[in-house]
C-alpha cells in the first residue's frame, strides 16, 4: 500500500468533482491525496532556441490551486499535494498510477454528445494501469460523494475475482454502507425454443443455479466482513443492463476488468456500458 490517492484535474467541472470524491476517499483511508495536472507544449520552438520545457502558462497553477482549495475547505486537515508534470496526459496519468492506491478522473455526462464518455486519454488510460480508476461525473444538485443507497458491484463468476471482490467489502465497510452484489445472466438459447411456459421453468431452474453460485463465492468474504450488510441479486438478463438495473440507486457501481493473458490492452463491454450510463461513480477494478 502506497497510501496516496490520485486524482488527475484538468479545470473542468468534472475534474472539481472527482477531486472532491477522491479528497472523500483519501480521508476515509486516512490516505495522502495527491492532486495532478499535466501540461504538455503542443509544438516545439525554434530550433537552436532555449528550452522551455519547464516553463508552462499560469492556467495549470491555477487549476491546481482551484482544485486544492476545493478540497481543503471540504476536508481540512487533508495531506495534499500538488504536482505539475510536463508530459502528455496518458503518459503523466499511467506514471502517477504506479505511485497511487487509487486513480481518480472526471468523467463527462450522459447523452449521445458524451458517447465517448472519458475521452481519448480516459479510454486509453483504464487497461494500462494496475491500480482501480474511479470516473466521476459533474453534479451539481448532490454532493458526489453522499447520494445513493450502498455501493454495487458486478459478479460475474466466471473467472476468480478476489482483487474485485476484496475492493467491494473493504470500500463498503470503510463507507458502512450496504453493498449490493449484482449478478447478470442470460437465459440459454434453447429455452426460448421450447414455449413460454418452459422458458419459465428453465429460468426459475437456472436463476437458483446462479443464486447458489452468487453466494458460495460471497461467502469467505462475508465471513471476513461481518459488519458489511450483503445483499445478492440474481438478474436474468445480459450482465450489463443488469449491472446498469442494480446501481440505479448506488452511490457507486464497481465493476471489474481482467488484465491478466491481454495481449492488447482494453476494456470490455460491461466496462463500456457502466461508463457510458451508469448515473453514480464507476470504479473499474483490474483483477486476474
Amino acid at each position: 500500500m502506497r497510501n496516496v490517492v490520485t486524482v488527475g484535474v484538468d479545470g473542468t467541472l468534472q475534474a472539481l468533482a472527482a477531486a472532491r470524491w477522491a479528497a472523500h476517499e483519501a480521508r476515509l483511508r486516512q490516505s495522502r491525496l495527491r492532486i495532478l495536472t499535466a501540461w504538455h507544449p503542443l509544438t516545439a520552438g525554434p530550433r537552436g532556441a532555449p528550452s522551455t520545457a519547464t516553463e508552462s502558462p499560469h492556467w495549470p497553477d491555477r487549476i491546481l490551486e482551484e482544485a486544492r482549495a476545493t478540497v481543503v475547505s471540504a476536508h481540512p486537515g487533508l495531506s495534499v499535494d500538488v504536482s505539475l508534470v510536463h508530459e502528455p496526459p496518458l503518459d503523466a496519468l499511467v506514471e502517477a498510477a504506479e505511485q497511487a492506491d487509487l486513480l481518480v478522473l472526471g468523467s463527462r455526462g450522459l447523452g449521445p454528445a458524451a458517447r465517448f464518455a472519458l475521452g481519448e486519454t480516459g479510454l486509453d488510460l483504464v487497461p494500462r494501469v494496475a491500480v482501480p480508476v474511479v470516473l466521476v461525473r459533474a453534479r451539481q444538485d448532490i454532493p458526489p460523494t453522499e447520494d445513493g443507497d450502498g455501493i454495487a458491484v458486478g459478479v460475474s463468476l466466471h473467472a476468480p475475482s478476489e482483487g474485485l471482490l476484496a475492493f467491494a467489502f473493504e470500500t463498503a465497510a470503510r463507507r458502512a454502507v450496504p453493498l449490493h452484489a449484482v449478478h447478470g445472466r442470460d437465459l440459454p438459447l434453447f429455452a426460448s425454443e421450447q414455449g413460454a411456459a418452459k422458458e419459465r421453468a428453465a429460468a426459475e431452474e437456472e436463476a437458483g443455479i446462479a443464486r447458489q453460485e452468487l453466494s458460495e463465492a460471497l461467502r469467505p468474504w462475508r465471513e471476513k466482513f461481518r459488519d458489511v450488510r450483503v445483499e445478492e441479486r440474481v438478474v436474468m438478463e445480459s450482465p450489463a443492463p443488469a449491472l446498469l438495473h442494480g446501481a440505479a440507486d448506488a452511490q457507486l457501481l464497481i465493476v471489474g476488468r481482467r488484465h491478466i493473458g491481454r495481449a492488447v490492452p482494453r476494456i470490455g463491454h460491461v466496462v463500456h456500458a457502466a461508463v457510458h450510463h451508469a448515473p453514480c461513480p464507476v470504479a473499474i477494478v483490474p483483477h486476474d
